[in-house]
């Protein structure tokens, strides 16, 4: 759970290291220091620092968030696990900013990929159906409203849910 640099900085002592190590002949110790390089190398595509931005994103803090998910290079290389809260924490952001057209095409995306649960995947479709709200287009409200009926497990849930059916039932 690292930061760009952080795992920059590893990867150059691990390599570093399998390179001192085969030039003192240790050769089991180069592969294994070669071996730690290449799960960092892994993690920084895999995982990046989706975990890191995450702590920040629950905090509240948005502009750190934000930095460290910029760090992303390529979000379709990230493990189906993390990219699902990535384009949720980019949707967040992006309602923040009110830039509605990016963060339905986030939500949409978050949809896609596996969240906590069921819960979380409702206030997804929960994202989706507020934003059908603000264009007036009630029959895509309804179709991710029944969706997040489906999937709503908290008190919470249910209750922006029965406000939701009302707004819709209005246009």
């Amino acid at each position: 759970m690292y930061n760009n640099k952080g795992r920059y900085l590893l990867m150059a002592i691990f390599a570093t290291a399998a390179a001192a190590l085969l030039f003192y002949d240790h050769i089991q110790l180069a592969a294994l220091a070669g071996l730690f390089f290449a799960f960092v190398l892994w993690s920084h595509f895999k995982h990046s620092s989706v975990a890191l931005a995450s702590r920040y994103f629950q905090k509240g803090d948005y502009e750190r968030t934000l930095a460290l998910l910029g760090d992303v290079s390529d979000p379709d290389r990230l493990a189906r696990n993390r990219r699902g809260y990535y384009e949720f924490m980019m949707g967040n952001i992006a309602l923040k900013q009110e830039d509605y057209e990016g963060a339905e095409r986030h939500f949409q995306i978050a949809s896609r990929f596996p969240l906590g649960g069921k819960n979380d995947k409702a206030f997804v479709m929960i994202h989706l159906t507020n934003l059908a709200l603000r264009r007036r287009d009630g029959d895509r409200g309804k179709a991710y409203l029944a969706k997040a009926k489906e999937m709503a497990t908290t008190a919470r849930a249910t209750e922006v849910i029965s406000k939701l059916e009302k707004e819709l039932n209005r246009i």
